[in-house]
C-alpha cells in the first residue's frame, strides 16, 4: 500500500518529465501516505515487543503473545494510524492557494504541499510538528527500550555461541528499523526548502522505494526453508 500510493504518479512524473494532480487527489495521497507511514512506525514498534518477550521474557512468551493480543495489536496500529492521520486531512481541507501551483517533490509529501498555500502556515506547521511525537518519537523511544533490555540479556549470555544466535533473531528487525526510522527522523527534522528539498526528495525515495524493497530479502534471509531452497539453487547453477 505504502507503494502504491506513491511509485505509479512517480513514475508517472518521471516519465513525462512533470505531471499535473488535482487539489482533492494530492490531499488523498498525502492522507494515504502519511496514514499508512504511521501504521508502519506502530508495527515495527510492536515487532520490538515482541523481540523483546522473546528473548528477554522466554517462558512467559506464548502465554503473553498469543493469537488475541497479536489481533489486537494489528487493529490498535492500523486504527491509530489512519485515525491520528485525520487531523491532518482535517486542516489540509481547509487550506486554499493562489499560486504557484508546482510541487517540489515527486509525491505530495506534507512540507512542499504546504509551500504552495495561501492560507496561514504556522498552525498547520505546528499541528505536523506535535504529530510527529505520536508518529515518530514515541514509537522510536519505545523500539529504543526494548532493544536495549534485549541487549541488556544478550551481554548476559555466557557462551559467544548464544550471544550471536539470539543476536540472530532479532537481527532482520533491528535492520528494517535502523533504514526506515534513520530516514524518516532525517527527512522530518531538517528543514525542506533550497538544496535541502532536493537532499529531502533523495532520502524520502530511500524510505519509500528502497526499504519496502529491501524488506522481503532482509526477512526471507533469515528464514531457514528460504536459505535451504537459495542454497540449494546456487548449487544446481554451480554444477550446471
Amino acid at each position: 500500500m505504502f507503494l502504491t500510493t506513491v511509485v505509479p504518479n512517480m513514475l508517472r512524473v518521471i516519465w513525462l518529465e512533470g505531471a499535473t494532480i488535482s487539489v482533492s487527489a494530492c490531499i488523498a495521497q498525502a492522507y494515504i501516505y502519511c496514514a499508512i507511514g504511521s501504521t508502519e512506525c506502530y508495527l515495527l514498534t510492536v515487532m520490538s515487543y515482541d523481540r523483546y518477550l522473546a528473548i528477554c521474557r522466554p517462558l512467559h512468551y506464548s502465554t503473553i503473545m498469543d493469537i488475541r493480543l497479536q489481533n489486537f495489536l494489528v487493529i490498535y496500529c492500523w486504527v491509530l494510524g489512519f485515525l491520528l492521520t485525520q487531523i491532518t486531512l482535517t486542516f489540509q481541507c481547509q487550506l486554499y492557494f493562489c499560486g504557484p501551483y508546482v510541487i517540489n517533490h515527486f509525491f505530495c509529501d506534507p512540507a512542499p504541499f504546504l509551500q504552495l498555500t495561501c492560507s496561514h502556515k504556522a498552525d498547520f506547521q505546528l499541528m505536523i510538528l506535535i504529530l510527529t511525537i505520536p508518529f515518530i518519537v514515541l514509537p522510536f523511544i519505545l523500539v529504543l527500550i526494548s532493544y536495549i533490555c534485549v541487549f541488556k540479556t544478550i551481554l548476559g549470555i555466557s557462551s559467544a555461541k548464544g550471544r550471536k544466535k539470539t543476536f540472530l533473531t532479532c537481527s532482520s528487525h533491528l535492520t528494517v528499523v535502523t533504514m526506515y526510522y534513520g530516514t524518516m527522523i532525517t527527512i522530518y527534522i531538517v528543514p525542506a526548502n533550497g538544496e535541502t528539498l532536493t537532499i529531502n526528495k533523495l532520502i524520502a525515495f530511500l524510505y519509500i522505494v528502497v526499504t519496502p524493497l529491501l524488506n522481503p530479502i532482509i526477512y526471507c534471509l533469515r528464514n531457514q526453508e528460504m536459505r535451504a531452497v537459495m542454497e540449494k539453487l546456487i548449487i544446481v547453477k554451480d554444477k550446471q
